[in-house]
């Protein structure tokens, strides 16, 4: 007698399987009904507008397919290859791009295509639009804001102490042909952090303490030290003047010009050699660490998901990554604030 099994057969089980998908609830339908992806393609034409393909070429995929797959991409931290891969094997990716009963799907060359195509000012024009949708849900920015930085480690690379001096002059050593040089990165740096070394690139956010969206942010490389993008990085929008920062920010003079330009700073103080703090100033670190803390949660939140991490050549490519981190976590916060 053979053995009973939980395991039927079913021609009409993907239908069944969606609707269950949809009852436990899909992650990028929430997000879906919260964004307006036709108004993101539309920046993003502005920008750069899709290219008119010669009579009997292929035509390209629309601009928002295109700037859905990328979400896609960075939400789950995949390749170009893997990205692929995952939305001929996945029906809520491809339902999510408008590809479900398409026969066609993006390769990973289109998509690395369409992100030279657009670059950083592409995505600069997501992150703008994005955040006039998020204010227009009534999100604005309240209750001051907090700065921080944080270190994105990008691939080493490894250099002769000869291509260093040179590099160091901004030159390119005479020995690489052009395939070595497509695969040198030379504007991700080393820098030093609790005592360990780091090598990538600096990511800088200004994030308010309402609501925990990222109003602002810079790439930089990793060396230059994070007090250098701190005015750069204020939202002026915020309905607050505070401003939360940890001690990396100090400074008399930098304090003096921010109250002079109508905000409260609350950065945090830094003990001198031989000079400890007194119970006073310590107590007041501890008040502004508790609300510095919200601007953690949201390096967390992108480390969470594979996207505090880039595999990319290059300054231009690493901020354009960087900025997809941007675009994709606010589209996250604002679909769980359920706006």
């Amino acid at each position: 007698m053979a053995r009973r099994t939980a395991v039927t057969n079913d021609l009409l089980a993907d239908d069944g399987y969606v609707q269950k998908m949809d009852t436990i609830g899909d992650p990028l339908q929430k997000i879906e009904a919260v964004v307006d992806f036709s108004a993101l393609a539309q920046a993003v034409e502005e920008i750069a507008p899709r290219p008119e393909q010669p009579k009997g070429g292929r035509p390209p995929y629309p601009t928002e397919v295109m700037v859905r797959v990328l979400l896609v991409k960075r939400l789950h931290g995949l390749s170009d290859e893997q990205t692929e891969f995952q939305l001929l094997d996945r029906r809520s990716f491809r339902r999510f791009c408008g590809l479900e009963h398409s026969r066609n799907i993006p390769d990973r060359t289109t998509i690395w295509n369409f992100e030279n195509r657009i670059g950083v000012e592409g995505v600069t024009a997501l992150f703008n639009e994005l955040d006039r949708q998020i204010r227009a849900h009534g999100l604005e920015a309240r209750a001051g804001q907090i700065v921080d930085a944080t270190l994105v480690p990008a691939p080493k690379q490894h250099f002769t102490r000869v291509e260093k001096e040179v590099l160091e002059q901004d030159a390119m050593p005479a020995g690489w042909k052009p395939a070595k040089r497509r695969q040198k990165d030379v504007d991700a740096s080393w820098t030093k952090k609790h005592g360990k070394s780091h090598h990538g690139y600096k990511f800088t956010v200004s994030v308010d303490r309402k609501h925990k969206l990222v109003r602002t942010w810079i790439a930089d490389t990793a060396k230059v030290h994070d007090s250098q993008h701190l005015e750069a990085a204020l939202d002026e929008w915020n309905t607050s003047a505070e401003i939360y920062a940890d001690k990396g920010y100090v400074g008399a003079d930098r304090e003096e010009r921010l109250r002079e330009q109508g905000y409260r700073p609350k950065i945090q103080r830094k003990a001198k050699p031989g000079k400890p703090l007194s119970a006073c100033q310590e107590r007041r670190n501890r008040r502004i660490a508790k609300v510095r803390a919200r601007v953690e949660h949201v390096f967390a939140a992108i480390h969470q998901w594979g996207g505090k991490q880039i595999r990319t050549i290059g300054q231009a490519r690493a901020t354009f990554a960087m900025g997809m981190m941007v675009v994709v976590y606010n589209m996250r916060r604002l679909a769980f604030l359920g706006a």
